[in-house]
C-alpha cells in the first residue's frame, strides 16, 4: 500500500514537471545557421513547434527590433506559406555600402496557405539578415503565434540575466565576436591568403634567381671555352716560332 502511494506521488510529480517544463520547451526560437557575427550577415531560423493538439498553428508574426535595425533582411520562401515584409522609416538612417537608408524591416509575417503547422509538428523560417550590430551581444525579435482556433500565443517577455525564464519568452539571438572581414571570413583564414601570396611571391623571386643564376653560368663557361681556345692557340703560336729559330 506504501509503495503504491509512493508510486502515484511520483507519477503525479513527473507529470507536474511536464507541464511546468513544457512551455520553455514548445517555446518559438531563433537559431542562426553557423554563426552570428557582430558587424557581419547571417541565416537565422525561426523554429515554431506546435504546441497544441487540438489546433494548427496558422501564422507567425515577428517583430524586429528598433534599437538596433537591420538594413537587410531577406525571408526564405516555404512552401506553403505566405510571407509579407513590412517596414518602416527610421529615426537615425543607417549607411550601408556608402548609401544612407531612410527605413528597415520592422516586422516578417508567415501566413499558412493550408493547415499550417499541424499538432506534432515544427516549422523552420530562413530569414538572411544583416548588417549586425557590432555594439550589442544578443537582438531580441517578438514573435506572435496564431492558432486555427484563433488563439494567439505572445513570446514577447525579454529573459533577464539572472532570473528563471519567463513563461512566454521572446526569441533572443545571441551574437558572436567579428569575424576578420564582416562577411563570415575569419582571422585564420586571411592569414592563409596573407601566407600564400607571401610563398608566391617567394618562389617567384626564387625563380628568377635561378634563371639568374643559369645565365651567370651559362656566360662563366663561354669565357672559360674562349680563353682555353686562345691559350691554346698561343702555345702552338710559341711552338710554331721556336721551330722557325732553330731552321734558321
Amino acid at each position: 500500500m506504501k509503495a503504491s502511494r509512493i508510486a502515484a506521488a511520483g507519477a503525479v510529480a513527473g507529470v507536474t514537471v511536464l507541464a511546468v517544463s513544457s512551455p520553455a520547451l514548445a517555446h518559438v526560437s531563433v537559431q542562426p545557421e553557423g554563426e552570428a557575427a557582430k558587424g557581419g550577415y547571417a541565416v537565422v531560423g525561426f523554429k515554431v513547434p506546435n504546441e497544441r493538439d487540438n489546433a494548427s498553428t496558422t501564422k507567425l508574426e515577428v517583430t524586429f527590433p528598433t534599437d538596433h535595425p537591420l538594413a537587410s533582411v531577406m525571408p526564405q520562401p516555404v512552401e506553403g506559406w505566405d510571407v509579407e515584409v513590412t517596414k518602416s522609416k527610421l529615426d537615425k538612417p543607417l549607411e550601408m555600402h556608402g548609401k544612407k537608408i531612410n527605413e528597415a524591416v520592422s516586422k516578417v509575417t508567415w501566413t499558412a496557405q493550408g493547415d499550417g503547422i499541424e499538432p506534432g509538428f515544427y516549422q523552420k523560417f530562413p530569414v538572411s539578415v544583416g548588417t549586425l550590430p557590432e555594439d550589442a551581444d544578443e537582438l531580441v525579435f517578438k514573435a506572435l503565434q496564431t492558432y486555427s482556433n484563433k488563439e494567439v500565443v505572445r513570446w514577447i517577455e525579454v529573459p533577464q540575466e539572472g532570473q528563471e525564464e519567463p513563461e512566454h519568452p521572446a526569441p533572443v539571438l545571441a551574437l558572436s565576436a567579428a569575424s576578420g572581414d564582416h562577411h563570415g571570413a575569419s582571422g585564420d583564414d586571411k592569414a592563409a591568403d596573407d601566407a600564400a601570396q607571401a610563398e608566391n611571391a617567394s618562389a617567384e623571386t626564387s625563380g628568377a634567381s635561378e634563371s639568374d643564376s643559369g645565365g651567370t653560368d651559362t656566360t662563366a663557361r663561354v669565357l672559360g671555352v674562349v680563353g682555353i681556345v686562345v691559350g691554346a692557340a698561343g702555345v702552338a703560336y710559341g711552338v710554331l716560332a721556336g721551330r722557325r729559330r732553330t731552321t734558321a
